[in-house]
């Protein structure tokens, strides 16, 4: 049985053609939902990263769709499509991230602060063990947790995702030599402890 040719434009379709498409189409059109699966895991990793963890990371990434579906006409493709569903993507986390941060505030007493950052050490011959690497990625998690919502989200996406300054710049709405300036604000704040 062969494949209508709508399935396959659609199977062979650029991102920023599928989007086009979208646009065009009703509420149930086959450009929408293979954007969806095409970016499924990429933006369900994005949010999982920005929320830090599986539930908050699941209930973002819904949002995002929801988001996209409602502003499909959006895409005004200035940027390649990734970029613009990852700016879309990060707004949507940051702004989960701030509800919940407040709500947190209201919701529950200050605790005392007892959480005390331990040195990581390296085994003689220079492994770390995996108890090691362990409380190494707990300390990563502090210091990005130190961040405001932002500046965390501009170096996850920097540096687990891989993006580009010129791409980050259009999910951040601002150029690349801020973000660069930026990031190196953000490191020497880091390294100063």
């Amino acid at each position: 049985m062969s494949e209508p040719a709508g399935d396959r434009d659609v199977a062979t379709a650029s991102d920023e053609e599928l989007a086009a498409l979208a646009a065009r189409e009703g509420s149930d059109g086959v450009a929408f939902t293979a954007l969806v699966e095409r970016f499924r895991e990429r933006v369900w990793r994005v949010c999982w990263r920005l929320m830090g963890n599986e539930h908050d990371a699941q209930d973002a990434a819904q949002e995002v769709f929801v988001r996209l579906f409602f502003d499909r006409g959006k895409f005004a493709g200035r940027s390649r499509y990734a970029t613009w569903l990852h700016g879309v993507a990060i707004r949507t986390c940051l702004t989960l991230r701030r509800s919940r941060s407040r709500r947190r505030r209201r919701e529950t007493p200050e605790s005392a602060a007892g959480d005390e950052a331990r040195p990581v050490q390296a085994q003689a011959d220079g492994r770390a063990t995996a108890a090691q690497a362990v409380d190494a990625a707990h300390d990563v998690a502090r210091l990005l947790e130190g961040l405001d919502e932002a500046d965390r989200a501009l170096v996850l996406m920097k540096f687990a995702e891989g993006h580009e300054y010129d791409d980050l710049a259009e999910m951040f709405g601002t150029s690349a030599g801020a973000l660069r300036m930026r990031v190196a604000r953000i490191r020497e704040r880091l390294a100063g402890g």
